[in-house]
């Protein structure tokens, strides 16, 4: 997708005015999302499931709406949409108070940024470690 191919304002909601634009992870177009192409086998569980591209895109509309927070939000997401469940549920319970020391904290954002090119998140972990330091609110070595 190049930057000329999406206008947040005209093209908004993008579903029904370029759902071009919007595919699954496998790469199908929306429009094969259909109950007939379910039923046939051709929609598999995988593919119901949010691509980063229109996580990006979601991301551009809340900016342009004056929602920077949200649209950095929806940016994380895409970053961390090829992590398993299971280690993005671990690395929520490691980010809980008193959960993590802040080498905990930075070996997770090491991990997000060398192991999925999660910038954004891991400089969020990064973030929150030195946060919970200078509060109190990280976990005793060897606790």
């Amino acid at each position: 997708m190049s930057p000329t191919a999406f206008d947040p304002a005209a093209d908004y909601p993008v579903g029904v005015k370029r759902p071009d634009l919007l595919r699954t992870p496998t790469g199908k177009p929306i429009s094969e999302l259909t109950m007939q192409n379910v039923v046939s086998g051709e929609v598999r569980p995988e593919d119901l499931r949010i691509a980063p591209d229109t996580l990006r895109i979601q991301a551009e509309v809340a900016d342009a709406s004056g929602r920077p927070q949200l649209g950095q939000n929806f940016r994380r997401a895409a970053e961390l949409i090829p992590v398993s469940d299971e280690r993005v549920l671990q690395m929520y319970n490691a980010l809980r108070p008193h959960a993590s020391t802040k080498e905990q904290l930075l070996a997770i954002a090491q991990e997000l940024e060398s192991g999925y090119g999660g910038a954004a998140t891991g400089a969020l972990v990064r973030e929150a470690a030195e946060v919970y330091e200078r509060r109190g609110l990280l976990a005793e070595p060897g606790a």
